[in-house]
């Protein structure tokens, strides 16, 4: 029997520098220990459960995702907002809050999640933007990573663009916007450098998926790899990765949608 019968998703951003990820782990700080201890606080109670649409990599950010909270008694989660956000640490910040369907699934429910790759070209960003754009080096062939991005539209196997969990036998995915973009203006948290982003839509990931694409095209905008190589890595049967992990201070997770449009 279900013993927390009532659904809430809330809306939420964060910066992700200063956290190890979002999954809670024992003796670190992520954005999910983070959020149950502010709600227990909020609460006062500790009777309720938190699942996430997206468990994001240590240091990833996130402009506007998403999680459910599971309660035994009903509540108006708008009441809550404003005495979350003053507990909350400055770098996360709850944009919104309704109640679920029962139907819905937080996970099993999600259309496509949106991500952006930043990096700077050129001279290296202040410091201050550390948690937010990667740094790219002083010179990079756009346009030759903007072919490789097109390779990856499409449905393909990426088994050798992510890290293989055990229990991982399905490698393939649809990716439906992959592409080498300025981004948009008035991003806050970008420095006023030569930014680009790499921007890609898919209806889900595998684990460190798009920081492994984000560093092959990286490596092929600097002409440590070819097209070739990356249009055979993804036709191939082998395991080992193409490359490593583009850092993760670079990745925003920048929307996760869902089949419920009330969300």
């Amino acid at each position: 029997m279900q013993t927390k019968p009532f659904k809430y998703v809330f809306r939420l951003q964060y910066l992700g520098i200063r956290y190890h990820g979002w999954q809670v782990q024992k003796g670190v700080k992520t954005i999910q220990g983070t959020l149950e201890r502010t709600f227990r606080y909020v609460l006062q109670h500790e009777d309720f459960n938190i699942l996430g649409s997206s468990r994001t990599d240590t240091g990833v950010s996130c402009l506007y995702g998403a999680f459910e909270l599971f309660l035994p008694q009903p509540i108006n989660p708008e009441d809550y907002i404003n005495a979350l956000n003053e507990n909350l640490p400055s770098d996360i910040k709850i944009l919104s809050g309704h109640q679920s369907t029962y139907a819905f699934n937080i996970i099993q429910d999600v259309a496509h999640k949106s991500y952006g790759y930043y990096f700077a070209i050129g001279e290296k960003p202040h410091p201050m933007f550390a948690g937010s754009v990667a740094y790219a080096g002083l010179e990079v062939d756009l346009k030759i990573m903007e072919e490789g991005a097109s390779l990856f539209e499409g449905k393909h196997d990426f088994r050798r663009f992510c890290t293989q969990g055990k229990n991982t036998d399905d490698f393939v995915r649809n990716i439906t916007h992959s592409k080498i973009e300025k981004p948009p203006e008035g991003y806050v948290f970008l420095p006023k450098n030569d930014i680009m982003v790499f921007k890609v839509i898919g209806d889900g990931f595998l684990m460190h998926q798009v920081r492994r694409m984000a560093a092959a095209l990286l490596m092929l905008g600097k002409g440590e790899i070819s097209l070739s190589e990356i249009q055979n890595a993804l036709e191939s049967p082998l395991k080992t990765p193409l490359c490593g992990k583009a850092p993760a201070n670079g990745l925003v997770l920048e929307n996760v949608s869902f089949t419920d449009d009330l969300f």
